[in-house]
């Protein structure tokens, strides 16, 4: 491996002697330069991964060294150190915004100037042929990173929506997706969903950018998958600083970690599912109920104008509303014929033992809810905390109108299944003391399109 080159450019040959023999006890090639004009055709002759340049000298100064290297498409990438003795507040402030890297004052060079070298040369390292995809439908804000991203040593590569994104990101995997939220076409959140959902790519860090601090859209993509959120307007320093620690080695380990956690994740969706397809092997009468329950909870949700991100977790919910019946005993559960005080009273501790076997899984937050209280009814005469009306999670009201719907259309040992038209009337008479009335008419709109009476 090629050792890394610096320019060190500085009129006073004692200081570029001492930097040179320093630098090259490391193994760090070094080029001297007696001037600023010398320096700046260098880096037009040959790459370097470091300029150290001072302030003060002939021709031109080290700020218009720095200047005219950012200026250049091809050195732009460059970083540089000015190194000074001048400490005055006015002088390091210029020094940052012609676009050094670092400041160091002559005094303070033996102490500092090594760390910062080793640390700016890891980090150009780091970044070396790292592409970034930056997805924004203006064209200004594609401009505006692209530049900031390319001065700060990165390969970038631009789309004007998801789709077109995903397209490139299929093609040309980059190490980093930057991405607005709202787009034509495909916005950011679907896009996300698309990255995390497609083996070759779910790896890659995604970066959310929005103008709007919306905390629910942000806990909703972080648990897409998103690696970081960056609320508009950011300056293009804080964007740099997160696309670096997102590429670091310390976050490509962390990335490795989740990905054997979503792996974990998976297996353990599996073992759950498994308990519930055993639970209704038990009953041959609630076979498929809990799938005929999550696909019509669904479609009330999409009735409702749920987001998909909702749609997605009561699907998932609904398919684990009774996984709690898996600690009742068979001679209840099973039971052909009416159920007494006692052996009903066991049968309501279903939701909560359903609740406590979700409640030690971190990533199953959000639906416990939903699984504990799709029993309560709107007069407060449910289980298992007697909820009253609003006071019942949405998700819990619309997996209870599905549940209904479909116990009641299924024979059971001790009664048989109603008609779709009874069930609906007997739907339409509980509401609203029982089921939720906004469920309930988004329910029958699903009827409507889904269901033709035979006259």
């Amino acid at each position: 491996m090629l050792n890394p080159q610096v320019l060190v450019v500085d009129d006073s040959k004692t200081i570029r002697t001492v930097i040179s023999s320093e630098l090259k006890k490391h193994s760090i090639d070094v080029t001297e330069a007696v001037n600023g004009l010398q320096g700046l055709n260098f880096t037009r002759e040959q790459h370097y991964d470091l300029v150290i340049t001072d302030i003060t000298m002939p021709g031109i100064d080290g700020y218009q060294l720095c200047t005219e290297i950012k200026r250049n498409p091809d050195t732009q990438s460059t970083p540089v150190i000015i190194l000074s003795s001048n400490e005055k507040h006015e002088q390091i402030e210029k020094g940052f915004e012609v676009g050094a890297a670092a400041y160091i004052t002559k005094n303070k060079a033996r102490k500092d100037l090594l760390p910062y070298i080793k640390e700016i040369l890891d980090r150009a390292k780091l970044l070396r042929d790292k592409l970034v995809l930056v997805v924004d439908d203006s064209k200004y804000i594609l401009n505006v990173v692209e530049s900031g991203l390319t001065s700060a040593g990165f390969k970038v590569i631009t789309a004007r929506n998801g789709h077109e994104a995903f397209e490139i990101a299929s093609e040309i995997a980059p190490h980093l997706i930057l991405s607005d939220i709202n787009m034509p076409i495909m916005d950011g959140i679907k896009l996300c969903e698309k990255v995390q959902n497609h083996p070759g790519l779910s790896h890659i860090p995604f970066v959310i950018m929005s103008s709007g601090a919306d905390r629910r859209t942000m806990r909703e993509l972080l648990h897409k998958g998103a690696a970081a959120f960056l609320v508009k307007p950011f300056n293009i320093d804080q964007l740099v600083i997160t696309a670096e620690k997102l590429l670091s080695d310390h976050f490509q380990m962390i990335l490795q970690q989740r990905e054997l956690f979503k792996k974990e994740r998976t297996l353990l969706m599996g073992s759950i599912t498994s308990l519930i397809q055993a639970l209704e092997a038990r009953d041959s009468y609630t076979r498929g109920h809990s799938d005929t329950v999550s696909k019509l909870s669904v479609k009330i949700a999409e009735k409702l104008s749920l987001n998909d991100f909702d749609c997605e977790r009561i699907a998932f919910a609904a398919r684990l509303h009774d996984l709690g019946k898996i600690g009742i005993r068979d001679d209840i559960l099973l039971k052909n014929g009416p159920l007494d005080d006692a052996e009903f009273t066991k049968i309501k501790e279903h939701p909560v033992l359903g609740a406590d076997i979700l409640e030690p899984i971190p990533s199953m937050e959000d639906i416990i809810p939903a699984v504990l209280h799709h029993h309560e009814r709107m007069n407060g005469k449910g289980y298992p905390h007697g909820l009253i009306g609003n006071e019942i999670p949405l998700w819990a009201r619309i997996i209870s109108t599905a549940d209904v719907y479909d116990a009641l259309t299924t024979d059971r040992p001790y009664k048989k299944a109603f008609t779709h038209q009874k069930t609906m009337e007997f739907i339409k008479n509980i509401c609203p003391d029982e089921l939720c009335p906004e469920c309930v008419r988004a329910f029958q709109a699903v009827m409507l399109d889904m269901y033709t009476p035979i006259n």
